[in-house]
């Protein structure tokens, strides 16, 4: 029966599930609003006059913790790059990583009497983990390593009030293990000390404290300035009015493409340009950037002389600047008739490492017939990212023709293989290419083949 006129709606006759989900979707769609891409980039410039107060603040230069931090910092002025990742520095999982010593920053540091390394982290935090735990633990470990008499310098500085005693106490637990791991490496201790000079010592900067506050009076040793760019944001984006904390975080979901210098070379253009235009016209500043960026130079992996690495990239000149080379992405029936260059046709990512694996008897044997002839030749080993299965098969490389000293030995393929000698060649490509990144997947390749009885 139907209501009569003057009765009372019930509950039921108002519930539209179809209004329910018409608010979700608003509410999704405000959301979305929020992020725009034009809220980021806007994000990022604000958080970046905060850093160069920063910089200014502390008279130090700037250098970005990738890939992050490169958002918020002009390139005109960024001294260098450094790679500490938050995971080495998540509750129980604290770590000091073989595959990113960050070595770079040591004379650096030297120079200026420190630098400021910035990055950030997305909504609720104060700070990522990668400069509260991670950049610390790094810093303890070199200066006990470097600076075993300088015991004032030996503690885990940790910021002030942020972990509980109990975390505290276990990183400060796990130091001198990682100290051991960092010697085993037989890296030149002797040499990395006179490159820093001086042990180091961390202070904070983020939007709620500088801490400590007046750090430079110690002339004894120099500062890291761990400078989290974000301002804190504790609601949701849409509180904020169109602010977005760690802005540049997780980039390539969102940018289109967009990279940080072609950003910060073409903003006034971005500005003016309306949120549905924005991926067309990052493609077309992206794709100018690269027509007019043509210093493309690969990385000398040390102590040898004669192997390098970089990314595949057609303006390589091959046939002029290298004798051999090994494409880890390209087609492998693309060469056949090239003696002098070989092709893994490996996948990318995950699948990349495991077809890795299969390919390493071929690099072998290329390496034996090509350098066994004559060890003077150069040899560049090239993949899509320059980072990551290029730098799997270069440590194959290493640990199967190469002496302690660098030198080419085709005798060296039938010594036995154990994880300490594999990781004690990893360093040396860590060393020489500070932003080599062999995931775990392509380093498991890499000591799976290496550490199978030799065939031949």
């Amino acid at each position: 029966m139907g209501s009569s006129p003057g009765a009372f709606p019930t509950l039921e006759s108002l519930h539209f599930p179809s209004a329910q989900t018409s608010i979700s979707q608003t509410l999704s769609s405000l959301r979305r609003s929020a992020l725009s891409v034009s809220n980021r980039l806007q994000s990022i410039e604000t958080d970046a006059e905060f850093v160069r107060e920063v910089a200014d603040h502390y008279d130090l230069p700037l250098v970005a913790n990738e890939r992050c931090g490169s958002w918020y910092i002009d390139p005109t002025v960024k001294a260098g790059s450094a790679y500490f990742k938050s995971t080495d520095g998540h509750t129980g999982q604290w770590d000091f990583s073989f595959r990113r010593l960050n070595l770079q920053l040591l004379p650096l540091a030297n120079q200026y009497g420190g630098c400021v390394i910035v990055d950030s982290t997305r909504r609720g935090k104060l700070m990522p983990d990668a400069l509260s735990k991670t950049v610390p633990i790094w810093c303890a470990v070199l200066n006990r390593a470097l600076f075993p008499e300088r015991k004032e310098y030996h503690a885990v500085r940790l910021p002030p009030n942020y972990l509980g005693e109990s975390e505290e106490s276990q990183i400060a637990s796990r130091i001198d293990g990682f100290v051991h791991s960092l010697q085993s490496l037989k890296l030149d201790l002797e040499h990395l000390r006179q490159q820093v000079g001086k042990p180091m010592q961390v202070a904070w900067a983020n939007r709620s404290y500088f801490h400590p506050s007046n750090p430079t009076s110690d002339q004894g040793s120099h500062l890291l300035v761990l400078c989290s760019a974000s301002k804190r944001v504790l609601g949701a984006e849409m509180s904020e009015g169109g602010y977005i904390q760690g802005a540049g975080d997780d980039s390539e979901a969102w940018a289109h493409g967009l990279t940080p210098p072609v950003f910060w070379a073409n903003r006034d253009i971005l500005k003016q340009t309306a949120e549905e235009d924005l991926p067309s016209v990052i493609a077309d500043l992206v794709a100018e950037y690269q027509r007019q960026n043509t210093d493309h130079q690969a990385t000398v992996i040390a102590p040898t002389r004669n192997l390098y690495i970089s990314q595949t990239d057609a303006r390589v000149d091959v046939g002029a600047q290298y004798d051999l080379v090994i494409d880890c992405n390209a087609d492998a029936a693309a060469v056949e008739s090239n003696s002098r260059r070989l092709n893994l046709g490996c996948a990318s990512a995950k699948l990349g490492s495991r077809d890795l694996r299969k390919s390493l008897g071929k690099v072998r044997d290329f390496v034996a017939a090509q350098l066994g002839g004559d060890a003077s030749r150069s040899l560049l080993v090239t993949c899509e990212t320059g980072k990551d299965l290029s730098a799997g098969a270069l440590l194959a490389i290493v640990c199967l023709f190469y002496t302690e000293d660098g030198t080419f030995d085709l005798s060296q393929t039938k010594r036995s293989m154990s994880k300490q000698f594999i990781r004690q060649r990893l360093a040396w490509i860590v060393s020489s290419k500070h932003d080599v990144n062999p995931s775990r997947s392509t380093l498991q390749s890499v000591n799976a083949f290496l550490m199978e009885p030799p065939d031949y």
